[in-house]
């Protein structure tokens, strides 16, 4: 059976899994007691391997095999959880990430687990992981690739081979050994399998036939086929094959199989004999028969739901956006036309292209749960490099954002994380001394609010110093001083956020190169969002990451300035007005108007924009009030012609860097209106 067809969902199915443990791990720390949750690491464990060894990945079902004798050790009460497991049992999963990540990107999944498995070979027989030297080597010894007395049969296999029993034929495991010397391994694979071929159905074959035909393998394979030939005929005719060493035909029992297949222990060392036939009696406990129900509802829970490659539904939102142009067109159209059929059948493609677009962004919605998993297990890992007790908590991992900000949004927080571990969370005796808890607080926490997402990182710790900021920014020329002085407190913070500045005492390898935190919000800003600082010196600091919730269709104001489209992104907008000319001031030689007792600058877009003005002015202006946090700014504007909903285009590379223009848009008449970034016009 080819088995690149399911390589997408074996690498998605394996990053889900060891997801699952690193979380589950996470929480068994904080209960060693409680068997439920080993019971959970246990099944992904159990399941992680079934399909490594059904894919042919061999280090990948060694480790997680031997991950899963130690985890049915705990459950079965043989072995006592504690912190000296936990890590070796992070370092297997760490191996298992590192594996799958590797054939996530064409490799082979090959990697030198032996150390970890002695270990755990070691922690199985009740000793300590540190060992003598001669004893990680016997354990390594004991781990090299076993092969199993029965080869993983997912469920089709099963299905194919208990039809073919019905049918009369016989299932048999074959392994042919080659000579050593032998040139053409892969000339000799194809007249084995030619042969079998004629005499059965190939059902599995371990290395699969790719790696077979690719010659990775050493000089032994195993294949699976069932036919109606005896034992010896099928042993003779292969043995007729030239460099043949040896052939072993194993005839195999149905039964046999599916209760061999149900047991927990699929391979058993040699190295622990008293262990593993202890767990072979128990292998009908109420944990198997719990395990059987758990995986019975999921078998349920899955067919419900099916995987879609990113790039399908990029396509499909491409194709959308250009329907959406298409639909603009039309209601341009019928209202020139004014023909109420037409109107009416517009009307109707409209209300359902809106609830298209509805079910299209929101198949494109991941929650950020999915971004915010990786987190507990960093902050773990860090606490103890920088010796510092740290609890994260995270509220809101159910907000959903789309794909494509999910996919730019990991690495900035990771900065920020490592930051508030780094910068703002004290030491615990520094901590102690100020009358605070030794355990620091970092919380991370997602919402909506409108059509945008928040997410926020705040942590308990010393708080950013305003003095110490600034003296930083002034010795490196970041500002002047005449600017310092008139700064509040929140600009003085979003300092820190400047290109190669650090206020870090000395150089860590968790932060303080001077680096991140500029990067942390160029990212941000390249997807539409703004980051904002708040922080009480002593009691901590508040990160605040806005983001829109797609980036691809976007609502709009249409304004119109002289014989051009400009659009204002909706979700910038406080509301609009129109402004008596009498009715504007001036102050700090900036035209300002009183907008509800603040006093707002305003901007004329058609001097920001350069745009040639053939009509005089009235003596009305329509402006637009927009806001970027605590900011806002009037934009005056000749017209307005409307909200529309518009496909939001790239201006592409050679337009990257227009000053306050995030994109273009093409309107239903085919005029391109400008995309305004509010922004970039507020800084």
């Amino acid at each position: 059976m080819d088995m690149n067809q399911y390589l997408e969902v074996f690498i998605e199915e394996s990053k889900e899994h060891l997801q699952a443990c690193n979380e589950q791990l996470l929480e068994l720390e904080k209960n060693p007691e409680d068997i439920t949750i080993v019971n959970e690491i246990f099944r992904s464990a159990h399941t992680l391997k079934g399909m490594s060894a059904t894919m042919g990945y061999e280090d990948l079902a060694k480790l997680t095999h031997q991950m899963e004798n130690v985890l049915d050790a705990i459950r079965n009460h043989k072995l006592k959880f504690n912190p000296e497991i936990l890590d070796v049992v992070f370092l297997a999963v760490d191996d298992l990430e590192a594996m799958v990540q590797s054939i996530a990107e064409g490799g082979d999944g090959k990697r030198d687990v032996s150390d970890v498995v002695g270990k755990l070979l070691l922690i199985e027989k009740g000793e300590s992981p540190v060992q003598s030297e001669a004893k990680s080597e016997v354990a390594a010894a004991a781990a090299e690739p076993l092969h199993a007395a029965k080869s993983h049969y997912d469920e089709f296999e099963f299905t194919v081979l208990q039809q073919s029993k019905e049918q009369g034929f016989d299932t048999f495991e074959i392994t042919v050994a080659l000579r050593e010397d032998c040139l053409l391994k892969a000339a000799r694979v194809f007249m084995i399998f030619e042969i079998l071929e004629k005499i059965g159905e190939v059902i599995k074959s371990n290395p699969s036939v790719d790696q077979l035909e690719e010659e990775q393998f050493d000089h032994e394979f195993t294949v699976t086929i069932v036919s109606k030939e005896m034992k010896d005929d099928i042993q003779k005719k292969l043995m007729k094959v030239s460099e043949v060493e040896k052939v072993d035909v194993n005839p195999i029992s149905l039964d046999e199989l599916r209760q061999y297949e149900e047991e927990v222990e699929i391979i058993q060392t040699t190295v622990s004999e008293a262990p593993a036939n202890e767990m072979v009696k128990n292998a009908d406990t109420p944990n198997k028969q719990e395990d059987k129900k758990a995986t019975s509802s999921a078998k349920q829970a899955s067919s419900k739901t099916i995987r879609v490659n990113i790039e399908r539904l990029d396509i499909l939102m491409n194709l959308f956006e250009e329907l959406v142009i298409d639909r603009g067109r039309l209601e341009q159209i019928s209202r020139d036309l004014n023909n109420q059929e037409l109107h009416e059948t517009v009307e109707r493609m409209s209300r359902v292209t809106g609830d298209l677009q509805n079910i299209i962004l929101n198949m494109r919605m991941v929650p950020v749960e999915t971004v915010f998993n990786r987190f507990p297990r960093m902050v773990r890992q860090l606490a103890r490099d920088l010796n510092k007790k740290i609890n994260l908590e995270i509220i809101g991992a159910e907000t959903e954002l789309d794909r494509t900000v999910i996919d730019e949004i990991g690495d900035p927080l990771v900065h920020l994380i490592r930051n508030a571990l780094d910068h703002g969370v004290e030491t615990p005796e520094t901590r102690k001394a100020n009358g605070k808890n030794e355990e620091g607080t970092v919380v991370l926490k997602a919402y909506h609010s409108g059509n945008h997402v928040f997410i926020e990182i705040e942590d308990d710790g010393a708080g950013i110093s305003r003095d110490k900021v600034l003296a930083k920014a002034l010795s490196k020329g970041i500002v002047t001083e005449q600017a310092a002085a008139s700064m509040t407190d929140n600009q003085v913070y979003e300092l820190i956020l400047a290109s190669g500045f650090s206020t870090a005492e000395k150089i860590s390898d968790v932060s303080g190169r001077g680096v991140g935190l500029d990067v942390v919000k160029s990212t941000i800003e390249s997807l539409g969002g703004t980051i904002s600082i708040e922080s009480k010196l002593g009691h901590g600091s508040v990160f605040s990451i806005q983001l829109p919730l797609t980036l691809s269709i976007i609502s709009v104001m249409l304004t119109e300035i002289q014989q051009e489209k400009f659009a204002i992104p909706l979700s910038s907008i406080i509301e609009t007005a129109i402004v008596k000319k009498e009715d504007i001031l001036n102050a700090h030689n900036q035209r300002v108007i009183d907008f509800r007792g603040k006093v707002v600058p305003l901007l004329f877009l058609k001097d920001v924009f350069e745009v040639p003005v053939f009509e005089e002015e009235d003596d009305f202006y329509s402006v637009v009030i927009v806001r970027k946090g605590d900011k806002m700014a009037g934009l005056v504007v000749d017209s307005f012609i409307g909200q529309q909903e518009v496909v939001l285009k790239s201006l592409g590379n050679y337009l990257m860097n227009v000053f306050a223009i995030s994109g273009a848009t093409i309107l239903g008449n085919g005029q391109v209106a400008l995309i305004v970034d509010c922004n970039a016009l507020i800084k």
